[in-house]
């Protein structure tokens, strides 16, 4: 009779710490779709008349930008394709944050639903209209098109899940414990066999 318990413990999260995975996602969207609403706000309202504040001279500095395009405005003729375009994109992050269970996952996926939804809320509520709106940005650099921080929340989501698909461990597969499926996959020959 095999003695499990001589396999050692299972590896599975424990249900306390997959249940909460859920509300870390939900903080995060929260957290950077305030912090990039108010952002705007103030950006609307003090960069409004053209000035711009100098962050690091002549390089990086704050000016009000609206960008009615997609990223590095193109497409700007096709501003409610780009917001439908970016409804069915949050729907599916959220479906798709549901079911992930890695917590660096969760919050590359989460930062990206949110940088989504924060430019999302701007297309469909901002001037000239419904649907029609543009994207306020106003962190600009000498080196890089003007954004803001759902920009930033998308951009760094991204290189998490790059980082997550690069640190993901790809183990061989042992002869000893695979299925027969696994073990009729491998073309390498074995010690032994003609080929």
């Amino acid at each position: 009779m095999p003695n499990d318990a001589a396999d050692g413990p299972a590896t599975v999260d424990p249900p306390a710490s997959r249940g909460s995975r859920p509300y870390l996602a939900a903080a995060i969207v929260l957290v950077v779709l305030a912090l990039d609403q108010a952002s705007k706000v103030w950006a609307v309202h003090s960069l409004g008349d053209g000035h711009r504040v100098e962050i690091v001279d002549g390089q990086l500095w704050l000016g009000l930008s609206r960008n009615s395009g997609s990223a590095f405005s193109l497409f700007s003729s096709f501003t409610p394709v780009l917001a439908v375009i970016a409804i069915g994109v949050a729907v599916f992050l959220v479906r798709v944050v549901r079911r992930v269970e890695d917590p660096l996952l969760v919050v590359a996926l989460s930062l990206v639903l949110a940088g989504a939804v924060g430019n999302l809320i701007d297309r469909v509520f901002r001037a000239p209209g419904f649907m029609k709106g543009a994207v306020i940005d106003f962190i600009a650099s000498k080196h890089w098109p003007t954004f803001n921080l759902a920009d930033s929340a998308i951009t760094v989501g991204a290189v998490l899940l790059l980082f997550w698909g690069w640190r993901r461990p790809t183990h061989p597969v042992d002869p000893a414990t695979a299925s027969p499926s696994e073990s009729s996959g491998s073309s390498t020959p074995q010690p032994g066999t003609s080929v």
